[in-house]
């Protein structure tokens, strides 16, 4: 398990890649996003994204399980207060491969709950040719090691 402590500025932690599905992106667009260029590759090739597109929230939740694998499920984490901003850089589309890191930017202890750190990071996802895709800035809540335990 991860604690605060563990969390110092710089330290990384590397996203597996996705691979980005036709289906996927036109189920999530048809629930949550449903523009023509989310929807088909007709629709996404007559916009000015070239073809069939993940809209930025399945973008954004793409990075958000890839973060979850990364380190969230291994971390005493309470969740977040919040995002601080999110980029979506370039357009992710059908069969793109997604993958990318986030790193720890600074952590400091509540001073309201002081059992608790926050811990700002910045992830950045790119695409199977480097090209940067999204960069998000938030912030994680994790808990501090309980007293008595050892790294």
């Amino acid at each position: 398990m991860l604690y605060f402590e563990d969390f110092p500025a710089g330290r990384r932690f590397k996203f597996n890649p996705v691979a980005v599905k036709a289906e996927e992106v036109s189920a999530f667009a048809a629930e949550f996003d449903p523009q023509p260029m989310h929807l088909s590759d007709e629709g996404g090739k007559a916009s000015i994204l070239g073809g069939h597109a993940a809209s930025g929230w399945h973008t954004s939740a793409m990075m958000m399980r890839m973060l979850c694998d990364s380190y969230i499920f291994e971390t005493a984490s309470e969740g977040s207060p919040g995002v601080d901003s999110m980029e979506w850089k370039k357009a992710v589309l059908a069969g793109d491969i997604l993958s990318g890191a986030c790193a720890v930017v600074e952590a400091r202890v509540s001073r309201s709950r002081p059992e608790i750190g926050i811990v700002k990071l910045r992830a950045v996802v790119s695409n199977q040719r480097g090209e940067t895709v999204a960069i998000c800035d938030y912030a994680n809540m994790i808990r501090r090691r309980p007293t008595g335990d050892s790294a």
